[in-house]
C-alpha cells in the first residue's frame, strides 16, 4: 500500500503540470485569436509586439513548472549578456526539454516573448500549438531534399521587414542524441567520416541547411550567435555511461536536480558568410560542444565531471516573473469551466482550433 501510494505521488508530480500547461491552451488561444482578429488592418508590427507579451505570459507559466515546481538548480558558463540582442541561438539536441532550455535564457535577457523556433516538419499538426507556433514565428522544415529554402528566406524577410525581434532557436544535429540509439549516432559519424569532418561523439554530425539560410537571410539585423552548449545532470548510469536525457515527464518529476548551461556569445563579423565555409565552422562548434561534453562526462577527473570547464554561475528564477502568469492562466481556465457557456467554448476551441490550426498549417506552413 506504502508503494502504491509513492507511485501514485510521484505520477502526480508530472500529472498536475501537464494538465495545466495543456489545460490552459484552449484560453490561451482564445486570447490570441481575438487579437488576432482586432489586429487584422494595423501594421504587422503592432499584432507581433502584443502576440510576443501574449507569448511571454505563456511561457512564464511554462518555466513556473520547469524551473521553481521542479526547483532545478540552473548553472551557467561562459557570457550570457544580460540585454537582450537578435541572435540565432544554436544548441545540441538530447531531449523535449531542449526548447524550454531556451526559455530559460531568454528569460534572463526579458527576451522571452521573441523566442522563435525552427522545428520539424511534423510538429505543425500539434493540436493548436502547431498552428500557433507558425503564427508566433516558427519556422517548419523539412529535411534534405525536401528542404524549403526560398520559403524560410521569405518567412524570415517578413520579420525583418517588421522589425520583429528575433530569438530564432535552431538545433542543427536535426535530430535528439540518445545514447541508445547507436544506429543513428553510427550512420552520423559514418557521414562525418566520409565528408572529411572529425567524428563527434557526444553530439551528431550537424546539418547546416537552416543555420545558412537563416544567417543569410538575416546577417545584417542579427547582433550575434549564441553557440549554447547543455548537460543534464543525473544522466549517467551505475557503470558510468551516459545515458538518455530526461523527458519532459520525468524532468517535471524532479528527475533532473540540475542543467549546466555554457554560452559563447558569438559576433556577426566572426562568422562566415559562404555556406561551404559556414560547414566548416558550423562543424568546429561542434568538436567545442564535443570537447565540453567528453569533459561533463568522459573526464578521469571524477571533479572535473559533471561539470563545465570554467566558473558557473548559479542562476536562480524569481517567482515574480513566473507566478503571475500561472494565476492570470490558471484562473481565467477554471472561471471559463465555471459556467456552461464556457465549457461549451472550451470544448469547441480544443475541437474547431484544431481543425482549422491543421487546415491552416497544411497550406500556409
Amino acid at each position: 500500500m506504502l508503494l502504491s501510494l509513492v507511485l501514485h505521488m510521484y505520477s502526480m508530480c508530472c500529472v498536475l503540470p501537464a494538465a495545466v500547461l495543456l489545460g490552459t491552451a484552449p484560453t490561451y488561444v482564445l486570447a490570441w485569436g481575438a487579437w488576432r482578429l482586432l489586429s487584422a488592418f494595423l501594421p504587422s508590427r503592432f499584432y507581433q509586439a502584443v502576440d510576443d507579451r501574449l507569448y511571454c505570459i505563456y511561457q512564464s507559466m511554462v518555466l513556473f513548472f520547469f524551473e521553481n515546481y521542479t526547483g532545478v538548480q540552473i548553472l551557467l558558463y561562459g557570457d550570457l549578456p544580460k540585454n537582450k540582442e537578435n541572435i540565432i541561438y544554436l544548441a545540441n539536441h538530447q531531449s523535449t526539454v531542449d526548447w524550454i532550455v531556451a526559455d530559460i535564457l531568454a528569460i534572463r535577457q526579458n527576451a522571452l516573448g521573441h523566442v522563435r523556433y525552427v522545428l520539424k516538419d511534423g510538429l505543425k499538426w500539434l493540436p493548436l500549438y502547431g498552428c500557433y507556433f507558425s503564427q508566433h514565428g516558427g519556422i517548419y522544415v523539412k529535411r534534405s531534399a525536401k528542404f524549403n529554402e526560398k520559403e524560410m528566406r521569405k518567412k524570415l524577410q517578413s520579420y525583418i521587414n517588421a522589425g520583429t525581434p528575433m530569438y530564432l532557436v535552431i538545433f542543427p544535429e536535426g535530430t535528439r542524441y540518445n545514447p541508445e540509439l547507436t544506429k543513428v549516432i553510427s550512420a552520423s559519424q559514418t557521414f562525418a567520416a566520409q565528408e572529411g569532418l572529425p567524428v563527434l561523439k557526444h553530439v551528431l554530425t550537424p546539418r547546416i541547411k537552416a543555420t545558412h539560410v537563416a544567417f543569410d537571410s538575416m546577417k545584417n539585423y542579427l547582433d550575434a550567435i549564441y553557440d549554447v552548449t547543455v548537460a543534464f545532470e543525473g544522466t549517467v548510469d551505475d557503470k558510468g555511461q551516459r545515458k538518455e536525457a530526461p523527458s519532459m515527464a520525468e524532468f517535471l518529476c524532479k528527475e533532473c536536480p540540475k542543467i549546466h548551461i555554457h554560452i559563447d556569445r558569438i559576433d556577426k563579423k566572426d562568422v562566415p558568410e559562404e555556406q561551404v565555409y559556414m560547414k566548416r565552422w558550423l562543424h568546429e562548434r561542434f568538436e567545442i560542444k564535443d570537447k565540453l561534453l567528453i569533459e561533463f562526462y568522459d573526464s578521469l577527473d571524477p571533479e572535473r565531471r559533471n561539470k563545465f570547464p570554467g566558473e558557473s554561475v548559479n542562476s536562480k528564477l524569481s517567482l515574480k516573473k513566473t507566478l503571475p502568469s500561472f494565476l492570470i492562466l490558471s484562473g481565467l481556465t477554471a472561471g471559463m469551466l465555471m459556467t456552461e457557456a464556457g465549457r461549451k467554448l472550451y470544448v469547441k476551441t480544443w475541437i474547431y482550433g484544431t481543425l482549422i490550426g491543421c487546415l491552416w498549417v497544411s497550406i500556409k506552413a
